[in-house]
């Protein structure tokens, strides 16, 4: 891999970590010799621009016996090999992209180990190989070439697949469709709350007719709002951005497992329907418990994990960072994670909020004292219905607008500060269009390690006791 050039240099000399950074570039050099680096402006969401280094090159992909290049190209930001590169398929003029679970209508794209990155855990050698695993169960390219006559072609092929027309999309600006499944009291607060706070083309509300909480529909049918339909079929959600689901159906048993049961079995009925009918949505699962109904849903809808989380702790952590930037004077970046229960832990950033630098959340026990008095002032604090719909409608309003803005949301924390186990609960995440990025782990204190662990097993022993 020729890493002479002078832009090249330029580039690798900014790195945090280039010395890391060099040594991961050869290893590519001699596993996919076809990945060539150069030195581009990558243009972000904001419209910013930045100088990074980036690698062209063909995927090989092998399919129905036959090998095929998939044209790709990622993107090494100055802080690689700490986080992820940026992905993208960069197709010829005789290609379209197929969007499904892992690619969007831009060619971004998206895979668990983007989502589970942990350095120096994870490399671009193993990401490129999951690549390859993913394109060649689900291709994510097609021909626009009509005509074809060799019927060996994969993108032949591909193009004659029957594709869903709500899987392909033109690259004109988004349509803001929201919509919220499971009616009562929370699905109403969300609706009003999405309704008051984003900029929505549409709202579609979803009386689930198994759910307990049906029959919050009714008064909207009467007083017609304006961009919002009522319906009682999933169908009526084909084309959402965001899908915010609020349903429960909780029994009158005794056991908090069968009640817990009753919620799977109704997600049964409505997730993989919701998935297969808009498979580039965010989910945001609100039903309770939140932690562990986020967990089936991403099970059950084969989306990922950057695609489907909880509602969580975010509720908590924008109270608790009021809390410290009115009534404490400090003007940090805080969130609670873990468990939605009396085990969730407050940690706080060390930079700024606005701050162009990373990230960085210390350990617990160099902020304790004040995250503790902080936590002292939110006691009692409950979460209304009315407080819930707020919270979603903070969510949706960072995916719709892509804003980036990090919250804490239940998501998958298998691979965080070392986490085995596959659980969900709730860690600080860059929210944008796409869905989730995780923020790095970090190192807690002892007490706050332990309240992480309890919930762990606890979560991962009423899973086991679940029919999913």
């Amino acid at each position: 891999m020729d890493l002479r050039s002078e832009k090249i240099q330029r580039v690798i000399s900014k790195y945090k970590f280039h010395d890391v950074a060099l040594e991961e570039l050869d290893k590519i050099e001699s596993t996919f010799p076809g990945m060539i680096p150069t030195v581009g402006r990558y243009t972000f969401n904001d419209g910013s621009q930045k100088e990074l280094l980036k690698l062209n090159g063909n995927l090989p992909v092998k399919y129905e016996g036959r090998s095929y290049n998939f044209p790709i190209q990622l993107w090494l930001m100055d802080s690689f090999p700490v986080t992820p590169p940026i992905c993208l398929l960069r197709p010829t003029s005789d290609m379209m992209i197929r969007e499904g679970k892992h690619v969007d209508a831009r060619g971004r794209i998206y895979l668990p180990m983007l989502h589970n990155w942990d350095h120096p855990k994870s490399s671009v050698i193993q990401l490129l190989e999951e690549m390859i695993s993913k394109f060649q169960e689900d291709p994510p390219l097609s021909s626009t070439i009509t005509g074809q006559k060799d019927p060996q072609e994969l993108l032949a092929f591909v193009n004659n697949l029957r594709i869903n027309e709500s899987t392909v999309r033109h690259h004109d600006q988004p349509v803001h469709k929201v919509s919220v499944i499971g009616g009562g009291d929370l699905g109403m607060a969300a609706v009003m709350s999405i309704l008051a706070k984003c900029k929505v083309d549409k709202l579609v509300f979803i009386d689930v007719a198994e759910s307990s909480t049906k029959g919050g529909s009714t008064d909207l049918e009467i007083f017609r709002l304006p961009k919002v339909e009522v319906s009682r079929d999933l169908s009526a959600s084909k084309g959402s951005r965001v899908i915010v689901v609020t349903a429960n159906a909780w029994s009158g048993d005794q056991s908090y497992v069968s009640v817990v049961q009753t919620n799977v079995d109704l997600f049964r009925g409505i997730i993989p329907k919701l998935a297969h009918l808009n498979p580039s949505a965010v989910m945001i699962i609100a039903s309770q418990p939140v932690d562990v109904m986020t967990h089936i849903a991403w099970r059950q809808s084969g989306l990922p994990p950057t695609q489907v989380i909880g509602a969580g702790c975010n509720l908590d952590s924008e109270r608790l960072g009021h809390i410290l930037d009115i009534s404490l004077n400090t003007h940090k970046q805080a969130w609670v994670i873990g468990e939605h229960s009396d085990n969730k832990v407050p940690v706080m950033s060390n930079n700024e909020p606005g701050s162009k630098k990373g990230l960085e959340i210390p350990g617990s026990e160099s902020t304790k004292p004040l995250l503790s008095r902080a936590f002292d002032i939110m006691k009692n604090r409950g979460q209304r219905s009315w407080s819930v719909g707020l919270s979603i409608a903070d969510i949706t309003n960072s995916i719709l607008t892509d804003t980036k803005k990090v919250h804490s949301i239940s998501t998958l924390a298998q691979g965080w500060s070392g986490i085995g186990a596959e659980v969900f609960f709730s860690l600080p995440c860059l929210l944008g269009s796409s869905g989730s990025m995780r923020l790095a782990g970090v190192s807690l204190g002892k007490e706050e390690d332990s309240k992480l662990k309890e919930s762990i097993s606890s979560l991962t022993n009423l899973m086991s006791q679940l029919r999913i």
